[in-house]
């Protein structure tokens, strides 16, 4: 039988999922023309290589959200040999947090899980706000 805390836990997970892919569907729906996104730089400071100075622009983040959110519906994440080596340079890095507490760790991953998932909601619906904005369109 599970806990009430676990419970809880899954149905949040659930609905961050659940309202990221709602985002990304309207802003599927809205945006009918992605190309008009291109060469509109993003408002997401990270989003820029502060070394070469250049920035992504929103068509990218268009195209990254939507790519996660097929991944996130597939439940396929392709690992090529780039990700491998840095999943186990992670993993040798987080081996002693796995022997110390994996219910610790367990809950940071949850947590960062969705601050991420929160985060790409956010992106997704800046985006449709943006294009509309592009557009013309008053919200």
């Amino acid at each position: 039988m599970q806990s009430a805390e676990a419970k809880l836990n899954k149905s949040f997970l659930l609905l961050a999922l659940r309202r990221y892919n709602t985002a990304v569907q309207n802003m599927e729906h809205t945006i009918l023309l992605p190309s008009l996104l291109r060469d509109v730089p993003s408002d997401y400071v990270e989003d820029c290589d502060a070394a070469e100075g250049s920035c992504k622009d929103l068509y990218d983040d268009y195209l990254m959200v939507k790519a996660i959110r097929n991944k996130v519906e597939s439940g396929l994440v392709p690992l090529d040999e780039l990700k491998d080596k840095a999943h186990a340079e992670l993993h040798t890095t987080l081996g002693p947090l796995l022997e110390v507490d994996p219910e610790a760790l367990f809950y940071f991953h949850l947590r960062g899980l969705f601050t991420v998932m929160v985060s790409l909601t956010k992106k997704s619906q800046s985006l449709t706000t943006k294009y509309l904005d592009i557009i013309g369109v008053a919200n």
